[in-house]
């Protein structure tokens, strides 16, 4: 069974019409409606506030826009407006390329030959397929030249592995040039394993910007990454980012961002950080992927904010499709450091959460409490067939109290067809959702919360939070 087939079975457990397209699309149809609604509200109409300094990787934010819901596509997926546009670029670009296997060019798959060379010359300046047979590639960080196709023979076949004497902030894979940028990189079927082990018991793995993950896509212009495993990345399983992060202040971005780029049935596991991650980019589909079981030692022990997906600072226009997490700090977390703009435009269809200790964390750091300034850019999320099973405490972050819900800073909020569970516990008191710290125009609908007792608080809307709609079930 692919992850996607097995989280769709399990959110069916709890949407029997999650089961029928038309019957999602009719779903979400409602959630836009719900969205507009709030859309005509004044707060969220307004251009956004930016600040005034530009430089050669940092731009203004613009001013808020969302982007039009998902739609069928051909093969019954749901899929954004440009997926279309992004699929005719990679085929016409396909056409350039000439087809070799890394082993034409000495690549050796026995998990001892230092394979780098090879690589090297098999990418070349792009144009190039390269088919990589089974067997256990040890490399120096591959990197992606334009128009290169990389292909594998299966996530349990193929591997691609760091070489034992690689430091710590080198990746699997990245694309070759961050600056100029790269486009039509296609990367399928295989898994890249970061090899924590390298670095004996060290307990910091993450040297820190963009570095340090099993793939990452910097400044990228139509990408493809499909079937594919990280495992024990020292950051990030996946980066979908700009060429330099931006900390500006909140209401400027990252220039050179990734954009119209797809990463679909993805498996990360053992993760110093996140297990999918984006940044200041634009035009972003993840789906069918399941994200599980970090290690969080990109961080302070006990202090780790390791999330399943983290859609983070300055990215725009993200779509997240039938995606599993588990066992994570966070199992999505969108949101924003104090210096820098908060993600926006968010649409989730379809996620199952479980054991993560904070399900859905929708929040603007030093943005949200009474003493903190407005966040400017925290706007526009929509949620629509959401599971959160029993959040837990967990070692990743000590003090966090588990939630199945936590919306802050966040204007333009709707979470349409929600169902959380929780332990039952006769010393811990339970909050279930919280609505907190400066959210405003937040709808939730068709909601229900399983397992609290007399003594929690199943939902809970902070002091002087405004425009909270609960839209009550039977």
């Amino acid at each position: 069974m692919h992850l996607g087939e097995k989280t769709k079975e399990l959110l069916t457990n709890y949407f029997p019409t999650y089961k029928t397209r038309t019957k999602q699309l009719q779903a979400i149809k409602e959630t836009e409606r719900y969205f507009n609604q709030l859309k005509r509200k004044e707060s969220l109409a307004n251009p956004t506030e930016t600040g005034d300094f530009y430089s050669l990787i940092t731009k203004k934010s613009p001013a808020f826009k969302a982007d039009v819901p998902v739609a069928i596509g051909a093969s019954l997926f749901l899929v954004p407006w440009w997926f279309q546009l992004l699929k005719s670029e990679i085929k016409q670009y396909k056409l350039q390329q000439k087809t070799y296997s890394i082993e034409s060019f000495g690549a050796i798959g026995d998990g001892v030959t230092d394979s780098t060379k090879a690589f090297r010359k098999a990418l070349k300046k792009g144009n190039r397929k390269i088919i990589i047979p089974p067997g256990t590639y040890l490399t120096r960080e591959v990197r992606l030249p334009s128009n290169t196709t990389l292909i594998g023979s299966g996530v349990d076949q193929t591997i691609i592995k760091l070489h034992p004497n690689a430091p710590i902030g080198e990746r699997v894979v990245r694309n070759k040039n961050r600056l100029r940028g790269n486009h039509h990189l296609v990367i399928k079927n295989m898994t890249l394993d970061w090899n924590v082990e390298r670095l004996g018991n060290t307990e910091m793995t993450a040297k820190g910007g963009t570095a340090s993950s099993c793939l990452t896509f910097a400044h990228v212009t139509y990408g493809v990454i499909q079937t594919i495993k990280t495992l024990n990345a020292g950051l990030h399983g996946i980066d979908l980012t700009a060429a330099y992060y931006s900390y500006r202040g909140d209401g400027t971005r990252s220039r050179l961002g990734s954009k119209y780029i797809w990463a679909d049935e993805i498996e990360a596991v053992g993760f110093g950080d996140d297990g999918i991650t984006t940044h200041h980019s634009d035009y972003l589909l993840i789906s069918n992927s399941y994200l599980h079981h970090p290690s969080g030692k990109a961080h302070q022990k006990g202090f780790s904010n390791s999330n399943g997906i983290e859609i983070d600072d300055g990215s725009s226009h993200v779509i997240l499709v039938n995606n599993r997490t588990q066992a994570c700090f966070g199992g999505i977390e969108i949101k924003a450091h104090e210096d820098s703009s908060a993600a926006n435009d968010v649409q989730i269809i379809g996620h199952y959460s479980s054991f993560d200790n904070r399900s859905y964390n929708f929040r603007h750091i030093g943005h949200h409490q009474g003493e903190d300034s407005p966040s400017k850019t925290a706007k526009g999320i929509r949620g629509t067939f959401l599971v959160s099973i029993e959040p837990q405490f967990t070692p990743l972050y000590q003090e966090s109290s588990p939630r199945n819900l936590v919306i802050s800073a966040y204007q333009g909020v709707v979470i349409n067809h929600f169902v959380g569970t929780t332990q039952h516990s006769s010393l811990e008191k339970r909050v279930g959702i919280a609505v907190q710290y400066r959210a405003r125009d937040v709808l939730i609908a068709h909601h229900v919360l399983m397992g609290y007792q007399t003594k929690d608080t199943p939902l809970y809307i902070g002091k002087g939070i405004q425009s909270v709609t609960i839209k009550k079930d039977n």
